[in-house]
């Protein structure tokens, strides 16, 4: 079984931020990576409909691509599915979100004060407000939604003046006032992470995602005697809706061209 797949979706490109942490991490393991490019994004949705969506998704890995693992790389879906899928496949395939590792590491940390941006699916759901207050119950934090930001980056407007505009309105929010860390908690925030620590003249520490996920999937895959010791095969990556704007998003975040295949679910 530890030469199967890992599986890895989100609503976008957004997780590709995780997949490629997860490549440099463990370069033998293949990876799936599902973007239900056809449903983005997720962090409009309702809760319902995302646990409809994460649940198709995670099926056709586990049962069709026959993944030993799946991690869903979207804070949103982590939020609202992770639970019901946790129970769905408890016992037979480990299931991974991008937020518990995430408190981990802040309940580790020493930040005075800690600023939280994320969807409004996420930032509804009081995911991290609940964790913190039971896990961390003295750390200052603030947890504010961005809405505009992964829309934004999957239309591509990064790097530009649209861009800058959108980010700075959301940063001078008087609720992020004098924090010495962000947690970027969406995957797809890492895409413009250079343009937010520019913002804050780099004096505010960026927490990403998917170093943190990666070495949690690490130690799972260890435990379970799972990690793979070589890679026959270049890593599959799938979405639900292949449009010319996903191909020229995906080659600009790779930098080279991406081999991508549409499976509709």
């Amino acid at each position: 079984m530890s030469s199967q797949s890992i599986g890895i979706f989100d609503s976008g490109i957004g997780g590709l931020t995780v997949a490629n942490a997860i490549s440099s991490l463990l370069p033998n393991e293949h990876i799936v990576y599902f973007g239900d490019s056809e449903h983005m994004p997720y962090g409009e949705k309702s809760p319902e409909l995302i646990q409809e969506f994460a649940t198709k998704i995670t099926q056709y890995l586990i049962e069709e691509k026959k993944c030993k693992a799946v991690v869903i790389a979207c804070n949103t879906a982590s939020a609202v599915a992770y639970n019901h899928l946790k129970l769905l496949y408890e016992g037979q395939v480990p299931i991974i979100n991008v937020i518990d590792p995430m408190i981990e590491l802040i309940v580790g940390s020493l930040y005075k004060k800690i600023g939280i941006i994320a969807t409004r699916g996420t930032v509804d759901s009081n995911v991290y407000q609940d964790k913190l207050q039971r896990r961390a119950p003295s750390q200052d934090y603030t947890v504010m939604a961005t809405p505009l930001l992964a829309s934004m980056i999957e239309e591509n407007f990064i790097h530009d003046e649209i861009s800058s505009t959108i980010i700075s309105k959301y940063l001078s929010d008087s609720k992020l006032a004098g924090i010495d860390a962000l947690v970027l908690a969406c995957t797809h925030y890492p895409l413009i992470a250079a343009d937010i620590s520019e913002y804050y003249h780099h004096k505010v520490k960026l927490l990403l995602s998917g170093p943190v996920v990666a070495e949690k999937l690490k130690v799972i895959l260890a435990k379970e005697e799972l990690l793979s010791q070589n890679r026959e095969k270049e890593n599959d990556y799938i979405v639900s809706d292949l449009t010319k704007n996903f191909e020229k998003s995906a080659e600009k975040f790779f930098g080279t061209k991406i081999s991508l295949k549409e499976v509709k679910l």
